[in-house]
C-alpha cells in the first residue's frame, strides 16, 4: 500500500506538470493542487481482505412473484462433490457466496489421472442479483460499455492450473459452464473469493426494541456502504468504480455515523479539489488508477455545489480546522461559479451550457425548480462553514443571494391556491421541486407540509425513482416535522428492496418496475450503489424516529 500511495503522488504530479504547462490559461489554485494531491495520497486507506468460501451450490429458479423473476435455490450437494466428481459431465454450477462481496475470484483445476492433451475453456459469470445469470448479454442492447458486463471467458491450457480472475468484481453467485473439453477428466476445487473494504470501524447497535425491518435495512446499508468503501468512497463496485460527489456526499453521512473512516473523507475531498478545472470548477467525477484524472468536462452543477456541504459536515464531525481551510477556497468558487448563472435571482438553465444535472434518474423531470432550491440550500450551508472558519466577511453578500433566490422562488414556481411548488414551462408539479424548496428553507414549515402531501396523493405529480432522491425526501419529511411518515416512507421504500430478497442497495429502484434502467438493460445496473446506503444516516442520527 506504501508503494501505491508513492506511485500516486508521483505520477499525479507528473500530470498537473503536463496540465499547466498545455495551456497559457493560468490554473487556478496552481502553487496549491499539488499539496492537495499529497494530502490525497497520504490518506490512500488500509483495505481489510477477507478470504469467503462459497456456502451452496445452487440453480436459478423462474418466480414471477421473486424480482425481476428469478431466485436462487441450493441444490441440497455438498460443494465437496465439485473436488470429487468429474466436472465434464456436469459441465456448469453456481456457486452462492452467501452475501455480496467485492474483491478478487480463484479457483483450481486439477486433472484425474490422464494427461490432459488439449485446452479447457471456461465462461464465468458473477452476479450480484440472480437475473445476471438469466438474461442473455448478447446481442447487448444497452448504452454502457458490454464490458461492464461481469463475465470472463478463461482458457486452460495445462493441468493442474489455478484460475485468477485479474478483474476487481462485485457479485454474491458465481457461475462456471465448460465452454471446450477433451477425453480427459477433471475436478474444480479451493474456490475462493478475497474480499476488499476499507470500511474497518464497527458501526454501534440498535437499540433492543429496534423493529426487525429496521434492523435489517440498517445491515443491508451497512452492507452497501462498506462495499463501497475502497480506496475512495466508489459509487458502485461493479460499475462505475470510482469517486462521484453526489456519492461522496451521501457516503460520507452514513460513514460519520457507523465506521467513521474519516481519514477516507478526506482523501476524496482532497481528490476532488486537485482534479478540479483550470479554472476551479469541480469535475462530477474523478478515476484514481493509472493516476488519479477527472472524467474531461464531466460538470454536474448541483454536484459541485454539493461539495461545500460535504467539506461542511466532515469539518462538523472531525473538527479538522486544517483540511476545511485548506479547501475553503474550492467552496467558495463553486458558489461564487454558479452566481453567473442567475438571471434575476433565478437559475438560468438557458444559459447553461450541455451539463448534466443529476438529481435523479428520471428523464422527465423538470430541473429548474429543484436545481433552485439546491443551490440556496447549498450557498447556506456554504456559508454556515464561512463562519465556522471565521471567513464570513470574505462572502458577506451571501446571505442578500440567499434572501433574493427565496424571494424569486415564491414569485416564479409558488402556486399559492394549490400550496405546491411548479416547476418549467408547463408548471410541472414534482416531489423533488418541493423537496427543494423545503431543504432550502424556501417554504415555511406548514407550507412543506401542505406541498408534501398534495404531491404524494397526487398520481400525476412526477414521482421520485432512485435511492438518491428518496434520501432527500426523506431529509424534507423530518425536516417538515413528517416524521412518522419518514419513517413509513424509509420501510416501504428500502423495506421493499428487503423483501424482494437485496443484500446491498440498488441504484436504481421504481417499486412499479423491477426492471427499470437508466442504460437500457437491466443487468448492467449497479445492485450495490453508495447513494442508496443512507438509512444508516437516518437510523443512527434520528434514534427517537427509527430506532424503535
Amino acid at each position: 500500500m506504501k508503494s501505491l500511495k508513492i506511485i500516486f503522488t508521483l505520477v499525479a504530479a507528473s500530470l498537473l506538470t503536463q496540465l499547466m504547462a498545455q495551456d497559457v490559461t493560468p490554473v487556478r489554485w496552481a502553487d496549491k493542487r499539488a499539496s492537495w494531491m499529497q494530502k490525497a495520497a497520504e490518506n490512500m486507506p488500509q483495505l481489510k481482505r477477507q478470504d469467503i468460501k462459497p456456502v451452496a451450490i445452487v440453480r436459478s429458479v423462474a418466480d414471477k412473484s421473486a424480482f425481476q423473476g428469478w431466485r436462487m435455490e441450493q441444490t441440497g450437494e455438498p460443494l465437496e462433490i465439485l473436488s470429487k466428481e468429474s466436472f465434464k459431465p456436469r459441465k456448469e454450477v453456481i456457486l452462492d457466496l452467501g452475501d455480496h462481496y467485492t474483491g478478487y475470484f480463484s479457483f483450481k483445476v486439477l486433472d484425474m489421472g490422464l494427461a490432459a492433451d488439449a485446452p479447457l475453456r471456461f465462461r464465468l459469470t458473477f452476479a450480484e442479483v440472480p437475473t445476471e445469470l438469466n438474461t442473455p448479454f448478447d446481442p447487448y442492447p444497452g448504452s454502457l460499455s458490454r464490458a461492464w458486463l461481469q463475465d470472463e471467458v478463461i482458457t486452460v491450457m495445462r493441468l493442474p492450473y489455478e484460475v485468477k480472475v485479474e478483474r476487481r468484481l462485485a457479485c454474491r453467485y458465481v457461475k462456471i459452464e465448460l465452454l471446450a473439453q477433451s477425453y480427459y477428466d477433471f475436478v474444480l476445487t479451493d474456490f475462493n473469493f478475497r474480499a476488499e473494504t476499507s470500511a474497518l470501524g464497527q458501526a454501534a447497535e440498535l437499540a433492543e426494541g429496534t423493529a426487525p425491518i429496521i434492523k435489517k435495512i440498517n445491515d443491508i446499508g451497512l452492507k452497501t456502504l462498506s462495499e463501497c468503501m475502497q480506496t475512495v468512497y466508489e459509487d458502485g463496485p461493479k460499475r462505475d468504480q470510482r469517486l462521484w460527489i453526489g456519492d461522496l456526499y451521501l457516503e460520507a453521512l452514513a460513514n460519520a455515523y457507523s465506521y467513521k473512516n474519516h481519514d477516507l473523507t478526506r482523501r476524496c475531498l482532497y481528490l476532488l479539489a486537485g482534479m478540479a478545472d483550470e479554472e476551479g470548477f469541480l469535475h462530477a467525477t474523478v478515476y484514481e488508477y493509472p493516476a488519479p484524472r477527472p472524467q474531461t468536462d464531466q460538470h454536474v452543477m448541483d454536484y459541485s455545489l454539493l461539495y461545500g456541504v460535504a467539506l461542511k459536515e466532515y469539518f462538523k464531525e472531525t473538527g479538522d480546522r486544517a483540511t476545511a481551510e485548506d479547501l475553503w477556497p474550492v467552496v467558495k468558487y463553486q458558489v461564487e461559479f454558479a452566481r453567473t448563472y442567475l438571471k434575476d435571482n433565478v437559475y438560468d438553465m438557458d444559459k447553461q451550457p450541455s451539463w448534466w444535472l443529476v438529481f435523479d434518474w428520471k428523464d422527465d423531470l423538470n430541473r429548474l425548480a429543484p436545481m433552485q432550491g439546491l443551490m440556496i440550500f447549498a450557498i447556506e450551508q456554504s456559508y454556515e462553514l464561512a463562519q465556522m472558519l471565521g471567513c464570513e466577511d470574505e462572502v458577506a453578500d451571501w446571505p442578500k443571494v440567499v434572501k433574493d433566490m427565496r424571494k424569486a422562488a415564491r414569485t416564479k414556481f409558488y402556486d399559492k391556491k394549490l400550496g405546491v411548488m411548479k416547476s418549467g414551462p408547463d408548471a410541472q408539479v414534482s416531489y423533488l421541486s418541493q423537496v427543494w424548496m423545503i431543504l432550502s428553507g424556501t417554504l415555511s414549515e406548514k407550507e412543506s407540509v401542505r406541498a408534501l402531501e398534495y404531491v404524494l396523493a397526487d398520481k400525476a405529480a412526477c414521482y421520485i425513482g432512485s435511492p438518491y432522491a428518496y434520501h432527500y425526501l426523506i431529509e424534507a419529511m423530518i425536516q417538515s416535522g413528517m416524521e412518522e411518515q419518514a419513517r413509513e416512507m424509509l420501510i416501504s421504500y428500502w423495506g421493499d428492496m428487503v423483501k424482494k430478497g437485496a443484500d446491498t442497495f440498488w441504484e436504481v429502484y421504481d417499486p412499479n418496475d423491477d426492471f427499470k434502467s437508466p442504460y437500457g438493460f437491466h443487468p448492467m445496473n449497479s445492485y450495490c450503489h453508495a447513494w442508496s446506503c443512507t438509512p444508516v444516516y437516518f437510523i443512527y442520527k434520528y434514534k427517537d424516529i427509527f430506532q424503535r
